[in-house]
């Protein structure tokens, strides 16, 4: 049955909806009743820069300590001049149909592997407790309040009880210990500080921890086995390598304060609480400048977050950074429903209950806001003070790592994980924390018009699989040693110009778009054109070509495998959705209305996407068959998400989208996870959307070694395993939930388009949606019951709940309320 709409226009409507800003504890706390004993049991906490993973030990508490500007290595030239000769070649045996001779010339246009994040150190805590008393197990708590941004350890020992707050602020630039003791005098502590980098730790004053070291010049990747010196210390004059250095200043204190200059550390007794502030900093000083030859002093930057800090209060500084902080976080809320047993239950225990089958929507609730937490956590724009200039994107583990050699040199990885860190940043109502990719994607550019006309004679600037802090924009692979189906794939520049395109869309900010995305989507465009060549039928395909990390059969029966082709479903993708948004802005802006026209008439002329056989979206130009039907990979649906050339409006493509992730299954990694949940909620799937949600939510790596089977899902602490951990997978699985609410893609603001069965009620607040509108919805039994749009700017929407479509003129600032019976 149809719903009944009664529609009015109002202006400035107050939300209306019962969700409150102060979530309940279900939805907003990390649970633990024991200290974590490996870091993916850790509890991260972050103001964009300096990060935090908190054990919550009880004799010895560890922070492993993070600054995202601290990578290994320096600007170099990653071009390689031999290149447009190789390209010809390459072309040629595609045509010829040589697709092996193909790959292996490929090699031949590589360039060395990019650089690797490192690992500040550990903060250590060694507390000095009544020896004589056993602690009180049974009273010990360690949560994360993602409310509040607060990690808080609190346990009993002796009749006292000690109680630690932690968190990163980002007015203030400082990570704030506060540890307090219920009887007077029972506080005792000794503050320590150390590294895996080559580095040196003293006492500094009377108050003060001091640690200065050096990065390696160069730190190869993890999966670069047949590296003999992976990791590289410049050993001559004038050295090459990023410096650091980390302040730890004992704040706030009733105790008596002592330096150890045998164990380098500070030593307080007899007091009942203590204040620590950290600061870090490194000697980056922007992507194009040497960080050891040209570099910041790490020193003196390190003490100006503790000497502005100075004058305040532990209750101003947790003041400072919860207003900050709830700023961006309270902009959402969202029910799903309830779990009566929630609050007397640990995470881990509630991760365990919702994989045995006990119903817990809440723990969706909770997933989907520590994506936002995480977000806000990992990205934010550089402080006011000027003092910290360059903030850096989220990169595949965010801010968050404990190796010298990480798991894919934590980078960038462009050909999706970057791009997925950053789904939500709009729809989800965050978008100032999108900023740092914008600035990525900018100095990316720089370096890329370099590599388009060393690597390939082309004009315009691209990217390819994978940067780092010095923006890397050539292929990696090490020349030769990488595999062509992922280091030569090179549309990552158009890519990645869909976030600049995305955030114009949702904010209908036209200066922005003039300014800043306009330039750099038509340099990455004239890239395209310039890579695009005829097939000889009059269409336009991209050689090489490949399908990121994934090969195919070659089609005569032999059995071998290939990755070089031409015209991947994938590069028509990209290449589709980056002219249209082009020429749409080219509109917007009243410019370049000929360079529109070029790119309208490449559009026209652009491969196909095709059907094949088995009904499936082809991943390729022809009907291969994929060398893994369950990759994890699923790059030939990037038109259905996060594109628009698949819809609703393209019915046997949307159909054949489906038949894609029906052969590729619902389980994979964690971060394939959270794309197929877009996938499914794309495709207006409730119950696939949530089943294929269900299965991230598995708990990984159990203490007791417990496995509820697949690949991916999320470790105790909620954090996505891969495995290893990813944070990709926390944001698309909060993007996901969006799509499932509401999408906006289509030219229409859908409200409720893959609601599933097991959210029969429930409520969200402050989602967003493109045209410049904030969206509150309320549902009962599966029903929508009320929705406010709210409009920051004015103009035309359509808005759409199940077959209904209301078309609706926005001054600036009025809300119009659909109520459903």
């Amino acid at each position: 049955m149809k719903h009944h709409f009664f529609p009015c226009l109002v202006f400035l409507l107050p939300a209306v909806l019962c969700s409150s800003l102060t979530a309940a504890t279900s939805t907003t706390l990390l649970r633990y009743d024991r200290p974590a004993e490996k870091w993916t049991e850790a509890l991260p906490v972050g103001n964009g820069r300096l990060g935090a993973m908190v054990y919550g030990g009880v004799s010895r508490e560890v922070l492993q300590l993070n600054e995202a500007t601290l990578w290994s290595g320096a600007p170099r030239d990653w071009n390689n001049p031999a290149g447009p000769a190789v390209l010809a070649e390459v072309r040629k045996a595609v045509f010829a149909g040589d697709y092996l001779k193909a790959d292996q010339l490929c090699r031949a246009m590589q360039g060395p592997y990019n650089e690797s994040y490192q690992p500040l150190g550990d903060l250590v805590l060694d507390f000095i407790h009544d020896n004589t008393a056993e602690p009180a197990l049974a009273s010990y708590k360690h949560t994360l309040d993602i409310d509040r941004a607060v990690v808080t350890t609190r346990y009993e020992i002796g009749g006292t009880t000690y109680t630690r707050e932690v968190f990163s602020s980002h007015p203030d630039q400082v990570i704030v210990v506060r540890i307090t003791a219920s009887r007077p005098g029972k506080l005792g502590l000794a503050v320590k500080a150390t590294s895996l980098l080559r580095h040196e730790t003293a006492p500094d004053a009377p108050r003060t921890l001091v640690m200065r070291g050096r990065v390696p010049s160069h730190v190869a990747p993890n999966y670069y086995r047949s590296d003999p010196n992976p990791v590289v210390y410049d050993e001559g004059e004038n050295p090459e390598g990023m410096t650091f250095a980390l302040r730890v200043a004992v704040h706030e204190t009733d105790g008596i304060i002592t330096s150890d200059d045998t164990e380098k550390a500070l030593v307080i007794k007899q007091a009942s609480a203590i204040t620590l502030l950290v600061s870090a900093a490194t000697s980056f000083n922007g992507p194009f400048k040497s960080p050891g030859r040209e570099g910041r002093d790490a020193d003196a930057l390190a003490r100006r977050p503790l000497n502005a800090a100075e004058a305040a209060s532990y209750a101003g500084l947790l003041s400072r950074h919860i207003t900050d902080y709830q700023g961006l976080f309270r902009r959402v809320s969202l029910d799903l429903g309830g779990n009566p047993d929630a609050e007397r239950l640990t995470t881990e225990e509630r991760l365990i209950a919702f994989a045995e089958g006990k119903a817990d929507p809440s723990l969706a609730t909770l997933l989907f806001n520590y994506g936002r937490y995480l977000l806000i956590a990992s990205s934010r724009p550089a402080p006011a003070s000027g003092d910290f200039p360059f903030a850096l994107p989220a990169n595949l583990q965010g801010i968050w790592n404990d190796k010298m050699r990480p798991p894919w040199s934590s980078n960038w990885t462009l050909n999706i994980n970057t791009q997925m860190n950053y789904w939500p940043a709009e729809p989800a109502n965050l978008s100032e924390c999108h900023e740092p990719l914008f600035a990525y994607i900018e100095n990316l550019s720089i370096n890329g018009r370099k590599t388009a006309v060393v690597n390939y004679g082309a004009r315009g600037w691209c990217s390819h699989h994978n940067g780092d802090i010095w923006c890397q924009t050539a292929p990696v692979g090490e020349y030769g040693k990488g595999s062509p189906r992922w280091a030569n794939w090179g549309l990552s520049g158009p890519w990645l110009c869909l976030h600049l395109w995305e955030h114009c869309a949702f904010t209908r900010d036209e200066k922005f778009l003039r300014e800043r995305a306009w330039p750099v989507m038509r340099d990455a465009a004239e890239f395209c054109l310039d890579w695009l060549i005829d097939d000889g039928k009059g269409r336009l395909v991209t050689a090489p070509s490949f399908s990121p990390e994934i090969g195919f059969f070659l089609p005569d029966g032999s059995g071998r495998r290939a990755e070089t082709s031409m015209a991947s479903t994938m590069d028509m993708s990209i290449i589709w959705e980056h002219f249209t948004n082009c020429i749409e802005a080219a509109r917007i802006l009243k410019t370049e209305e000929d360079f529109a026209q070029k790119l309208a008439a490449a559009r026209a002329r652009l491969y196909p996407l095709k059907i094949g056989a088995r009904g499936q979206v082809q991943e390729w130009f022809e009907d291969f068959m994929e060398t893994d039907k369950h990759h994890r990979h699923v790059s030939h649906l990037f038109g259905l998400h996060p594109g628009r050339q698949i819809t609703s409006a393209t019915p046997e493509l949307f159909a054949a989208a489906r038949r894609v992730l029906e052969i590729r299954g619902d389980g994979g990694t964690g971060w394939s996870l959270g794309w197929k949940i877009n996938f499914w909620a794309r495709l207006r799937d409730g119950d696939h959307t949530w089943l294929v949600a269900k299965n991230l939510l598995r708990p990984i790596d159990l203490k007791s070694g417990r496995k509820f089977g697949g690949i991916g899902g999320v470790y105790v602490n909620l954090l996505d395993a891969h495995p290893p951990f990813q944070i990709d997978g926390n944001f698309a699985f909060t993007a996901g939930i969006v799509e499932m609410l509401l999408q906006s893609h289509n030219g229409e603001i859908h409200l409720l388009p893959a609601l599933p069965a097991a959210w029969p009620s429930g409520s969200v607040r402050g989602l967003r949606a493109r045209g410049g509108f904030e969206v509150d919805i309320e549902w009962t039994s599966g029903k929508l019951t009320h929705a406010a749009i709210r409009s920051t700017i004015g103009g035309d929407a359509k808005i759409r709940h199940g077959e209904n479509v209301i078309p609706v003129t926005f001054k600036s600032g009025e809300s119009y309320t659909l109520t459903g019976k």
